[in-house]
């Protein structure tokens, strides 16, 4: 039994370098490790955002790329789909499930890949779809904590600079109201 199926007869095709280009040209990893002396917050929270905005990124990119193809004919017949989950945090992740919520996990991929019920013709697409989720899930985890970390971060640089001017006796520097709302409370 051979599972290699030739290109014509592929039904996923896996993300390409050509998927990643436009993301690849932000800035995001350009400020890990650079210093911030005497810069303030904004530097972190600029990056924090840029963090931020390339995890929505990919997240679009898995959704419009991945699920689209996962949802369609033929895998919408298997009985586990590829769907998205969004944490409490607001991220979205790629799983595996069984279409009525049942179940959810690797596992069934794993069994989907192995059950004899699975046509050969599909082995090769599936294991590209789950490569292709597992290095999503990785990037948009890594994208999340690089954001979270430098709010965290640009927070505690923050509170650091009202120390340091309340012991050298300057006065606390108020930020402008951001929006006719705040200026109003």
């Amino acid at each position: 039994m051979t599972t290699t199926t030739s290109a014509a007869a592929r039904r996923y095709y896996s993300l390409e370098q050509a998927d990643f280009q436009r993301l690849e040209h932000a800035a995001y990893l350009k400020g890990l490790l650079r210093p911030f002396p005497f810069k303030g917050k904004g530097v972190l929270t600029e990056w924090a955002n840029q963090c931020h905005a390339l995890r929505d990124d990919v997240i679009e990119l898995a959704q419009q790329r991945v699920l689209v193809q996962a949802n369609a004919y033929p895998f919408r017949l298997l009985p586990v789909e590829l769907a998205q989950q969004t944490t409490g945090a607001g991220t979205v992740f790629l799983r595996w499930r069984r279409p009525d919520r049942s179940a959810m996990g690797v596992a069934l991929w794993q069994a989907l890949l192995t059950s004899p019920a699975t046509p050969d013709t599909l082995i090769d697409d599936l294991y590209a779809m789950e490569v292709d989720r597992i290095v999503l899930n990785m990037q948009i985890s890594l994208l999340h904590t690089l954001s979270r970390q430098a709010q965290e971060c640009a927070a505690k640089v923050a509170q650091a600079h009202a120390v340091y001017l309340r012991r050298r006796g300057d006065p606390p520097v108020v930020a402008p109201p951001s929006s006719l709302e705040d200026s109003l409370t």
